[in-house]
């Protein structure tokens, strides 16, 4: 399977099939499983003993009138039934750890999956059905497992003690149970039948609903903005609605349980055979008394078994819908053996053609190179390509045709984690986890110690307003960072690339929410940090074009002229009109920002 990361190499998990995944995720468990198993047997073992021991103290009495031997029974009953408690919560408890231990299995086997996908595959994927598959489907397996499978396999020790037990009352008997067993697994095997399509709607269905509600959550201040609320909560109700269509016919399907009629008849069958063997002297009262116990036996199964069907039809329903995501071949590989080198910052873009979706290309014939550690700003028109190229540096996405070489060497055929472990990119729309100042500042090199997490706040112009926090470098931001504002947020990032020191330092405008008094400094603190390194500049600055080594002209995914500031202004004309456009804007912000001082 294709992936260009791997959270952990082996989880010897069979993905052909949602049962065979699941089986082999049991398989990982082997001694809670027997442990299961064998309290599910001794369970059903002595429960059947009662009715034995019942039925023997009857005989004792009505045949022998000996009242101290149905006195030794009613003790037999209950150390029989002292050792089935010990024994239940022995099968109790490694059932229960059994499902966790899948659910976290299976979550950690998920998420890996979902970590080593391509950008291209989470582009066309819903965060609200990745979460209801990491969430509700995983859990699902757990309920599969416990309550589910562990009733199942209870309940079908159960079933089976009637049919073992009563040749030793007496062979005739064995027909009730033969017929009651053959209808049952008929009747259940119809009834998985009608379920398992059922479940995956109810499964598919909740995805749906769960996805419409982190979009709307994600999109709250639009659905405000515009007072769409009203609109948004019918569509959600619509979603809400088909959930509960789906559960109702499940419930539907649920509520023609034919196996609880069987039981009726069986029961009434069997005790009027016993009665009929005990009419021509075959059988004694007493056995009669053990009998009809054995075949009440199977009230735990019939009525279990609704349930625990249900969850395990569900249960294999999720595991399909896990076992998807996590099969999915993406079209990146990390490459393992791949070219693995200190960088030293070459890049060079031959013919380059790119698109997000197949058949639109965003990017076409792209040429370019940059020398190590060189400054090469890439300007253009919105939609131009510019934050595309840079994800191509990275292997984000890979190519269509072309080649992106990277110290000469493509980047297909790189180390994947070595490639992108030595560039960092900073972006306009950063990213910043709901942890503390500190830990988003070094999130790229988790040990590093306070003192260097502070020097690079103070390079990038940070030190200040974390200072000014109530619990300055631990303060907790925001998810994604909403307590702070958008220049905050960029000075963080920038102070976040400092520190892991890279090779290869990608800009992409991320100075745009930064007042023009603070991007002095920064810019200077970003010249100094890109002596020694290639810098690749994004902007509409000016103040940052014109002292990059080599700036490339875009337009419409295509570069129509590159060079040295100077010689563009004076050989392309699109450069020119950017220039132009740009500079006026840039001259009247700084005025503004000048008086007023905004960040």
């Amino acid at each position: 399977m294709t992936s260009e990361f791997v959270a952990h190499a082996s989880y010897g998990t069979n993905h052909s099939s949602p049962v065979r995944f699941i089986a082999s995720h049991i398989a990982r468990q082997p001694l809670l499983a027997l442990l299961m198993v064998i309290g599910a047997f001794s369970n059903a073992t002595l429960a059947a003993a009662v009715p034995y021991f019942i039925g023997q103290a009857f005989n004792g009495i009505i045949e022998r009138q000996d009242t101290q031997f149905a006195l030794v029974m009613g003790v037999a009953i209950i150390f029989s039934q002292l050792a089935r408690g010990m024994l239940q919560i022995m099968r109790n408890f490694s059932s229960e750890i059994f499902a966790q231990r899948i659910e976290r299995d299976v979550r950690d086997e998920l998420y890996a999956s979902l970590l080593g996908k391509s950008m291209t595959f989470h582009d066309m994927q819903s965060v609200g059905e990745i979460m209801a598959r990491v969430t509700n489907d995983v859990r699902e397996m757990n309920l599969m497992m416990n309550p589910g499978m562990n009733l199942i396999i209870g309940s079908g020790f159960f079933l089976l003690a009637p049919l073992l037990g009563a040749p030793f009352i007496h062979p005739a008997l064995l027909v009730t149970p033969i017929i009651f067993l053959t209808l049952y697994v008929i009747a259940q095997y119809r009834m998985m039948r009608m379920l398992h399509p059922i479940a995956q709607q109810v499964r598919a269905s909740f995805g749906n609903m769960n996805a419409s509600l982190a979009e709307t959550i994600d999109g709250l201040q639009v659905v405000k903005g515009i007072a769409h609320e009203d609109r948004e909560i019918e569509r959600f109700n619509k979603l809400a609605d088909e959930v509960r269509h789906y559960a109702v016919r499940q419930g539907n399907i649920e509520a023609r349980y034919v196996p609880f009629l069987l039981l009726g008849l069986a029961t009434v069958g069997g005790f009027v055979h016993a009665i009929y063997l005990y009419q021509i002297g075959q059988i004694d009262a007493g056995k009669i008394v053990a009998f009809t116990g054995q075949l009440f036996l199977w009230q735990f199964p019939v009525f279990s078994s609704l349930r625990s069907l249900s969850q395990v039809a569900l249960g294999v329903a999720s595991a399909g819908r896990i076992l998807k995501i996590i099969t999915t071949e993406t079209d990146l590989d990390r490459n393992e053996s791949g070219y693995d080198a200190p960088l030293k910052g070459a890049i060079r873009f031959e013919h380059v053609t790119f698109g997000y979706a197949e058949g639109n290309p965003v990017l076409h014939d792209v040429s370019f190179e940059v020398q190590p550690g060189h400054t090469v700003a890439i300007v253009g028109q919105t939609g131009a390509g510019k934050s595309t190229i840079t994800k191509l540096i990275n292997r984000t996405y890979d190519v269509d045709a072309g080649a992106v070489l990277v110290d000469g060497v493509n980047v297909r055929d790189w180390k994947l984690e070595a490639l992108r472990s030595q560039i960092s990119i900073i972006e306009q729309d950063i990213f910043l986890f709901s942890r503390s100042v500190a830990d988003n500042i070094r999130f790229g090199l988790p040990d590093a110690e306070m003192s260097a997490v502070e020097t690079v706040a103070r390079k990038a112009q940070a030190h200040e307003f974390i200072s000014g926090f109530p619990q300055g470098y631990e303060t907790v931001v925001g998810q994604r960072g909403v307590t702070l504002s958008g220049g905050q947020r960029q000075r963080l990032a920038i102070a976040r690339a400092f520190l892991t020191n890279p090779p290869i330092l990608i800009l992409d405008d991320s100075t745009s929410a930064i007042d023009s008094a603070t991007e002095d400094r920064i810019q200077q603190a970003i010249w100094n940090a890109s002596k020694g390194r290639t810098t690749i500049l994004i902007t509409h600055r000016l103040s940052q074009i014109r002292w990059a080594d080599h700036i490339v002209v875009m337009r419409q995914g295509r570069v129509v002229a590159q060079g040295k500031h100077e010689d563009l202004l004076k050989t392309s004309e699109a450069y020119h009109r950017i220039f132009a456009r740009y500079e006026m804007p840039e001259k009247s912000a700084m005025t503004r920002e000048s008086v007023e001082g905004n960040d």
